[in-house]
Parts: structure tokens; C-alpha cells; sequence
């Protein structure tokens, strides 16, 4: 597993967002929550030490070597902004997303992680993935997580010409569980929080501070033990959820304009 270290500045923070889930349900209400996002970046710039994404930015993603889904060059726009302005900014793959390859990269500069990794701040320890995948159960997802991330599967959607590919893709998404959820469906499950579980079988063997995912979609603050804390970040369509750690507490809120 990677290990990344960051060192915190008095008087600055790291942030963590995930599940903007950009292109659902439909490109008018996907284009609201953008502008609402970057107005949230915006927000946090001045006093950002890191931005972690986690996982399921867009609803769909998928790279071809000379073509990138179309749409949200704002939100693209300031990615670059906080970019060039020299803040470190990591991108977690999603099971949304997962066909992200060399373009954030290559043009902004930006780390692209496609598994959990370590991150020590302040000395304290954290260990921060998207969370699809991980844990009991879900088989099925699991089988098709190995199916789409196969190379040859790869190879054989970029054969399909864009439009036609991202047309497919976008029906999909259509059908998608952040495409009809609200919060009353996201109910909180109790033990039958699987992350949560995932959480407490690492702890039994390798301390982390805090646990920090995404994919869940409700937004969690749990303790894992008394010296832990699983974090679950929420997303963009209901909550507008994200979290901030200035080294010492992590805080888990929600973006009010006002």
C-alpha cells in the first residue's frame, strides 16, 4: 500500500470530498452541483494545505487517447486554477470513474490513486480510499470491478467510437444507485456498515487514526475504537458533505453557502 506524507501548517487544513457523481442524474442538475463545487473550492482555497477527492467525481469517465467525455470544464477549469496555485490535489479512482488513465495527470499535474493509500499527517495516521470493494459481501461487484478494470475489456470499449461509448455509458448512469437515491433510502445500517466492519478488521492488526471513504454516499462519523474513527464522506446530491483535518481533529460538515 502507498504511503504518502504531509506535513500541516499552522492555520491550514486538508480537505476531503467525494461522490459529486457529475453527470447524474441529468446534465442540468449535474451543472448546478458543479457550480455549487466550485464554489466550495473556492470557499476552501486560502487556507488548504491538500485537496483529496475520493473517488466518484464523475458519474462516468472514460479516457480515449485522443478524446475525454464532454462536460464540466469548469469544475476542470478550477482544478487547474488550485493546481497551478501550487496545491497538492489527489484523485482517488470510483467504481464510477474507475477508467481514468493519463489525462489529470499529464495536464494538471494531479496524482491519481487507484487504491487506498496511507497518508501520515502531523503523526497521525490515515488511511483514505474510495471504500467500493472493500469489506464482506458484494461479490457481484467485485467480479465486475475485476471485468472492468481487465485491460483487454479496456481495449475492447475504446474500439466503440466515443459518442456511441459515453451514449452507452450515460444510460447506465441513468440507472444508477446515486441516480435515485435520497436520503431517506440511505438509511444507517448498524453493523451492516460494511466499511465500518473493514475498518475494525484492519485496526485489529495495523492502527490507523482515522479511516476515511467515500462510495457509501451517507455521511458517517464512527468510532472504530477509542484511539479510531471511520469517516464516511457523503456526497454531492443530497448532502454536500466533505471533511477537513488540520492535523489534529477531523470534522466532518456541510457546505452552507451563507
Amino acid at each position: 500500500m502507498k504511503t504518502l506524507n504531509l506535513d500541516i501548517p499552522t492555520g491550514k487544513k486538508i480537505y476531503f470530498a467525494s461522490d459529486f457523481h457529475l453527470g447524474a442524474p441529468n446534465l442540468k442538475e449535474s451543472h448546478n452541483r458543479e457550480l455549487r463545487i466550485v464554489r466550495w473550492m473556492d470557499h476552501i482555497k486560502d487556507d488548504a494545505a491538500a485537496l483529496f477527492l475520493v473517488g466518484d467525481i464523475f458519474d462516468f469517465w472514460h479516457e480515449y487517447k485522443k478524446a475525454i467525455p464532454k462536460g464540466f470544464i469548469r469544475f476542470q477549469g478550477k482544478l487547474a486554477e488550485l493546481a497551478d496555485s501550487g496545491l497538492p490535489i489527489y484523485l482517488f479512482t470510483g467504481n464510477h470513474d474507475m477508467w481514468m488513465f493519463g489525462y489529470f495527470t499529464e495536464e494538471l499535474g494531479i496524482d491519481v490513486f487507484r487504491k487506498p493509500i496511507t497518508l501520515l499527517a502531523n503523526e497521525q495516521k490515515l488511511l483514505i480510499g474510495h471504500g467500493d470493494g472493500l469489506g464482506p459481501g458484494d461479490r457481484q461487484y467485485k467480479f465486475l470491478k475485476k471485468v472492468f478494470a481487465n485491460s483487454v475489456c479496456q481495449w475492447l470499449f475504446r474500439q466503440i467510437h466515443p459518442d456511441l461509448g459515453i451514449r452507452i455509458a450515460n444510460q447506465w448512469s441513468a440507472s444508477s444507485r446515486i441516480s435515485s437515491s435520497t436520503k431517506e433510502t440511505e438509511e444507517f445500517l448498524g453493523e451492516g456498515e460494511w466499511l465500518w466492519t473493514y475498518s475494525k478488521e484492519i485496526e485489529k492488526h495495523t492502527h490507523h487514526d482515522f479511516y476515511v471513504f467515500g462510495h457509501r454516499h451517507l455521511p458517517l462519523d464512527l468510532e472504530v475504537n477509542e484511539n479510531s474513527r471511520y469517516i464516511n464522506l457523503g456526497e454531492w446530491v443530497n448532502y454536500n458533505t466533505f471533511a477537513s483535518f488540520n492535523g489534529k481533529d477531523f470534522v466532518l460538515e456541510k457546505f452552507h453557502e451563507e
